[in-house]
């Protein structure tokens, strides 16, 4: 089996990417002006024209793909690792998780 050409990262190891990384929600406009709200820095690339929007951005710069669930980014992962970028990272469980409660263990 191929190793996924993106890194899954959670919630918490957001703090652990640097300000290099470009953050890219691919969702909707309603979704990320929406409930869930969207991470600070993020830029609004929506899936649809994603393919188009990256033709020009360099392909060795890191990007951190975020989505309300995790799936549309990691499609847009997928995608982007066909396009011939390196450094992928898939925000795992996407905004949902980011704005999930935190629950004490135990």
């Amino acid at each position: 089996m191929t190793p996924h050409p993106y890194q899954d990262i959670p919630p918490s190891q957001l703090d652990t990417l640097g300000p290099e990384v470009r953050r890219i929600d691919v969702r909707e406009l309603d979704e990320y002006t929406g409930p869930l709200g969207h991470l600070p820095g993020a830029e609004l690339v929506p899936l649809g024209t994603l393919e188009a929007a990256s033709a020009s951005w360099p392909r060795e710069q890191p990007l951190l793909l975020i989505c309300r669930s995790g799936n549309r980014s990691a499609k847009a992962a997928q995608t982007l690792a066909r396009g011939g970028f390196q450094h992928l990272y898939n925000l795992a469980g996407g905004m949902l998780a980011v704005r999930e409660p935190l629950t004490p263990q135990g």
